[in-house]
């Protein structure tokens, strides 16, 4: 009989017959789906999560609510779901652990709400995510390390939103993004590793922002992009060598301001194929004949391109090389509209002297008429300096001021005043700017500010002082500043901590204070910072720290002390940081690591990096109590043969054990069955004996013959294949150890066989939306 049933009867039936379907939950005013376990809630004027949804449903679907705020575990009752979709519900704050119950989603949609900020831990728990979309929102801030946990996240989408500036390791934990999308903000500064890490990401959109400089040193963080979009920034200039990206294939550099284009600007990107220049003020073109072999499309349309002699070397060579050039000539008379493949080279001839210069100076009259004055609306504007009205920005960089310029519009909310030679900033040297959010003072020769010099900057949030002089603050240097939440003090010469400057910023989370040449952290280093979230001092020359140095930072969750000179973990000091997230003690000369030495931390801390530190030995017992809470763990580069006690980290994701010289022998045989045990891809490879060099711990057959190694398994040996960066270890997906769980319990007694058919309802339904 079931045979001549149809498969979606037949499924409907099953459902019918199972102990879960009576006690199916459908949320009033909700429709839901029992076959495909979806459950959609569009425009209801829900206020919360409906707590009655099945705990079986893969897809909801809530867009069009008024949810605002989403609270810890707030989908708690649903932990199946892969798809959910939050469209345009009003949301302003997700709360710590809000998302914490979801390992199994696959692709969530926030866009169009209100959020301002991405924290820390707002997406904690979507460890199988693989697309984020946060378009349209108010996103002005992503903290460091919001992206931590998405390991496997393939797209991240955060267009049209009020991002001003990116800071370094902003996309930190995304191991395995292709595509990022920071189109329609405001960015104009990037910092040098602000996409350090994405060793997969493949294409970059960064049109429609307000980026002056093509960022050279940024973008070489990125070795595997082969698309960039640039269009519709404000670039003028395009240098020697600035675009230098060994796989790019294609790049979008239209409808900017482009006025000068040197022929080696894309000649450190020997694998492009496309480029796009289109729209922009270019008049002469020359041919991009130095390491551009693959070179195939040049796109000038709607350039005023004069098709004269200065332009033959370019068609000649585009001729030679069977390049397409697309676009049309804009003059001389005779040739405008001409397509550029059109006109060949014998045709591209000069004028006399006089006669061309006429040719010019009536072109240039026809294409380019006196603008209207329009003395009302013209915004103000300091001499020397470029304001624009619509996006509140004004900037005088690199213009040679002495002294900072006055005269700015109230309405000004990013005033970049970087590159200048000020040397010292007095008392209210900025009037009239209240409404300044971010204010750049970087590479200014600045030894000294003086008290009160931020005086009646109240919305102050961001102000980088960066690469300057500064030897020394004073105790009244940043009064005025009830806001100031991010400050940036990297690249001055600073040889002790400034004690005493933040008492008057009572809203300030980051400080940076990277290279520079701070020797030692004193007692109560951060006396008057006590609302301090995230401290930056790598590449210092710290060598002690002492044991009530960290005294008042109870809320501080981020401490950097790579590149400096200690040798021994702090752990007195770091016993006062009950809250501390993330410890990074990279590039140190610590040789040794004792027991319990971050037994301090164990309750909160998440991320751990001790590499590259000429590490010899550490005590079976050094990472004691850090346990389930432990998420990434990098000791990589050391001089390590064992390795200690793993058993206990039951959550961790990531872990890198590679450069390490391990003894393949018994004493390694711990870690052989941790490597067994864990779900985890484990990068260690053994150095000794001579026998076994360059195999894989997991793979070489030592163990075996170990006391308790007598039931290992071993995979296949393989051709080894050239590692990808990051060498960091990946966990996989949570829905596949969804998977291995609902395997483990079909052996389970017969008492079982409800729960058994809901597993597997939920399994089959994952399995036809994934491939629909």
């Amino acid at each position: 009989m079931y045979s001549q049933l149809n498969p979606h009867a037949l499924w409907a039936l099953l459902l019918l017959c199972s102990p879960s379907a009576h006690a199916a939950k459908c949320p009033q005013h909700c429709v839901c789906d029992q076959i495909q376990l979806t459950v959609t809630c569009i425009n209801r004027n829900l206020t919360k999560v409906p707590p009655t949804i099945d705990e079986i449903t893969v897809k909801l679907d809530l867009r069009g609510n008024d949810i605002q705020e989403l609270p810890p575990g707030a989908f708690r009752h649903t932990p199946y779901l892969t798809h959910l979709s939050l469209q345009r519900c009003n949301i302003h704050h997700i709360k710590e652990g809000a998302f914490r119950s979801l390992g199994r989603l696959v692709f969530l949609n926030l866009a169009n709400n209100n959020i301002e900020i991405l924290y820390q831990e707002s997406l904690d728990g979507l460890s199988s995510l693989k697309q984020l979309l946060i378009d349209r929102n108010r996103v002005e801030e992503i903290q460091p390390g919001a992206f931590s946990q998405l390991g496997f996240l393939n797209l991240l989408s955060l267009t049209h939103n009020q991002l001003v500036y990116m800071p370094n390791m902003a996309f930190q934990g995304l191991l395995n993004i292709k595509w990022l999308r920071l189109s329609h903000n405001s960015l104009n500064y990037l910092d040098i590793e602000a996409f350090a890490g994405l060793f997969t990401l493949t294409r970059l959109s960064l049109d429609h922002n307000e980026l002056q400089f093509f960022p050279t040193e940024t973008m070489t963080r990125l070795p595997e992009v082969t698309r960039l979009d640039l269009s519709y920034n404000p670039m003028t200039y395009l240098g020697e060598e600035m675009v230098s990206m060994a796989k790019l294939t294609h790049i979008f550099l239209d409808h900017m301001s482009l006025q000068e284009l040197v022929s080696t600007a894309v000649s450190k990107s020997p694998s492009l194929i496309h480029l796009d220049i289109s729209h922009n003020q270019l008049r002469v073109i020359q041919p991009f004949s130095e390491g551009t072999p693959n070179l195939a499309r040049v796109n000038l349309a709607g350039n005023p391109i004069y098709c004269n002699c200065y332009l033959r070397p370019l068609r000649e060579w585009t001729i030679q090389n069977k390049v397409k050039l697309m676009g049309t000539c804009a003059g001389p008379a005779h040739l405008a509209g001409e397509n550029l493949e059109a006109v060949y080279p014998p045709e591209l001839r000069c004028q006399s002297q006089e006669a061309m210069l006429q040719a010019e100076f009536e072109e240039a009259t026809r294409v380019k008429p006196a603008p209207t004055e329009e003395p009302d609306s013209k915004v103000k504007c300091p001499v020397n300096c470029v304001c624009e009205a619509e996006t509140h920005h004004s900037s005088c960089e690199n213009r040679g001021h002495t002294k900072v310029p006055r005269g700015f519009s109230s309405n000004t909310r990013l005033l970049d005043l970087r590159g200048n030679h000020f040397h010292y900033i007095p008392s209210r040297s900025f009037p009239g700017v209240a409404q300044v959010v971010s204010l750049h003072l970087q590479r200014c020769k600045i030894v000294e500010v003086e008290s009160g010099a931020f005086i009646g900057m109240k919305g102050l949030i961001y102000l980088y002082l960066s690469e300057n002089d500064l030897a020394s603050l004073s105790p009244d240097a940043f009064k005025g500043l009830p806001q100031l939440t991010y400050l940036h003090l990297e690249k001055n010469r600073f040889t002790g901590f400034p004690i005493g400057a933040f008492k008057l910023v009572p809203s300030l989370l980051a400080l940076h204070l990277e290279n520079n040449g701070i020797t030692k952290l004193e007692p109560d280093t951060l006396i008057g910072a006590e609302g301090l979230r995230a401290l930056y001092l790598t590449g210092n020359v710290i060598d002690r720290v002492s044991h009530r140095a960290l005294d008042q930072a109870r809320d501080l969750d981020t401490l950097h002390l790579g590149g400096n000179k200690l040798k021994e973990v702090p752990t007195e000091a770091l016993g006062k940081t009950e809250n501390l997230r993330d410890l990074r003690l990279s590039w140190n000369s610590i040789r040794w690591v004792g027991p319990n030495a971050f037994q301090p931390l164990g309750r909160m801390l998440k991320e751990l990096y001790l590499d590259n530190m000429g590490l010899e030995k550490m005590s079976q017992d050094s990472l004691a109590g850090l346990g389930p809470g432990l998420r990434s763990l990098f000791l990589e580069g050391n001089q390590l043969e064992e390795v200690p006690n793993l058993h206990p980290l039951s959550s961790l994701e990531v872990i890198n054990l590679a450069d390490n010289p391990l003894m393949c022998d018994c004493p390694l045989l711990p870690l052989r069955l941790w490597i067994e045990k864990v779900n985890l891809k484990v990068r260690a490879t053994c150095a000794n004996p001579p026998e076994l060099k360059g195999g894989k711990v997991k793979d070489v057959h030592i163990f075996r013959v170990c006391p308790g190694g007598e039931s290992l398994l071993y995979a296949p040996t393989a051709t080894p294949k050239p590692a990808k960066a990051p060498k960091s270890s990946k966990p996989k997906p949570m829905y596949l150890n969804g998977r291995r769980k609902m395997k483990m319990k079909k052996a389970k007694p017969k008492t079982q066989k409800g729960a058994n058919k809901k597993l597997a309802a939920v399994k089959k339904a994952t399995k036809r939306l994934r491939t629909a």
